[in-house]
């Protein structure tokens, strides 16, 4: 994944000229919505940090169930489309132009959730333990990206293995920095197209 903000500027900004598209499926990742739907299903909503937001289809559909949603990334185009999309949807999207290896919110939150970021391990991993610290006591942490599997036997995704993640990986951040895994595991993603289904890597932790 690149760390150039203007080349992810210029790929937002070319999808949005092709009718309007979006570089992103739109609409949450279904595993992602379904372990929110599922383990976070008691809870009432509060306040979340969407890491590395794109287009915000995770903000705006987090949003649309009540949680108040800090949007993240460090492309401005991509942050443009996620407030499109949140007028749209007719809900609130707090977007933040940063870049979330150098950012950190004002106070701890309720729901830290980051889908596909794979940066070099180098960067990753103090990373993801940093997206742990900055859960609030009783409060949840998802992540989502492509597991290290699917090189071999799945499709699509990063072709390098130093940038994609494992339940190991995503265990150690979460364990780190002191929440309760509740599930890490592979899924599996169905590619239109594509003989072999895509391989993902789901946790979901708390803090008691």
């Amino acid at each position: 994944m690149s760390r150039n903000p203007q080349e992810w500027d210029d790929r937002y900004a070319a999808a949005a000229a092709e009718c309007g598209g979006t570089v992103w499926t739109p609409g949450p990742n279904r595993a992602l919505a379904a372990a929110v739907e599922q383990e976070l299903a008691d809870v009432v909503p509060g306040t979340c940090v969407d890491v590395a937001a794109g287009e915000g289809r995770h903000a705006v559909w987090l949003a649309a169930r009540g949680w108040r949603v800090q949007a993240v990334d460090y492309s401005r185009v991509g942050l443009d489309r996620a407030r499109e999309a949140a007028a749209g949807a007719g809900v609130d999207v707090q977007t933040v132009c940063a870049d979330v290896t150098e950012w950190d919110p004002a106070e701890p939150v309720d729901l830290v959730v980051c889908a596909f970021l794979h940066l070099p391990s180098v960067t990753t991993r103090p990373l993801l333990h940093r997206l742990g610290t900055w859960v609030a006591p009783s409060g949840w942490l998802v992540l989502l990206g492509h597991d290290a599997a699917n090189l071999l036997h799945g499709t699509g995704g990063p072709q390098d293995a130093d940038v994609l993640w494992d339940t190991d990986l995503l265990r150690e951040a979460a364990a780190g920095a002191g929440l309760e895994v509740l599930r890490a595991d592979q899924v599996r993603r169905e590619v239109t197209n594509a003989e072999r289904a895509a391989i993902d890597v789901l946790l979901v932790a708390r803090r008691n």
